[in-house]
């Protein structure tokens, strides 16, 4: 079975190890017909500590590694503006 990518920003990167990404994503309202926009924060595995809060990333889903971590980072789609 294919493993999900997601693409989202680094909010935190205090833990170690550990870097939390916050994807959003957009549908359409099935009443009101408006575009919403729903966000989730993911714990996700970084072994290097190579990114740093605002990088954009692409995260994959991999087997558990801790209570919250279940996706590792895969790489930098876009690096924080400073």
């Amino acid at each position: 079975m294919p493993k999900r990518v997601l693409q989202g920003v680094v909010v935190s990167d205090a833990n170690a190890k550990t870097v939390v990404v916050q994807v959003e994503r957009r549908f359409i309202h099935p009443v009101m017909g408006k575009t919403v926009r729903r966000s989730k924060k993911y714990h996700a595995h970084d072994e290097a500590k190579t990114y740093k809060v605002g990088d954009l990333v692409r995260i994959r889903e991999c087997k558990p590694i801790s209570k919250l971590k279940r996706w590792e980072v895969i790489g930098r789609t876009e690096a924080a503006k400073p």
